[in-house]
């Protein structure tokens, strides 16, 4: 979870997220539709990699990064057994 926190606890790491959802991007993509350096893109794949939200490929010459579909899934069915378990008045908090 604390991976999780680091990774999308930044905004731009955010907005590359919500860019990758979209579909497979290589770092110039991320960049253009990001308005974002293309260091500064690497750098944050760098970390969201390692927060194991986004997975890399290679296509000949190209990487191209996405959204770890899997690794999310598990999250958010960890998480929903969180709340499941959580005692009602909590649950409440949570809602609101």
């Amino acid at each position: 979870m604390e991976k999780l926190g680091k990774g999308i606890g930044n905004a731009n790491r955010y907005r590359i997220l919500e860019v990758l959802m979209r579909g497979s991007r290589t770092v110039g993509e991320v960049s253009a539709s990001t308005r974002l350096a293309q260091p500064a893109v690497s750098q944050n794949l760098k970390v969201l990699k390692s927060a194991n939200l986004v997975v890399d490929e290679r296509r000949g010459k190209e990487v191209y990064y996405s959204v770890n579909v899997s690794y999310m899934a598990k999250l958010l069915q960890k998480l929903t057994r969180d709340v499941e378990e959580c005692p009602s008045d909590k649950k409440k908090q949570i809602k609101k």
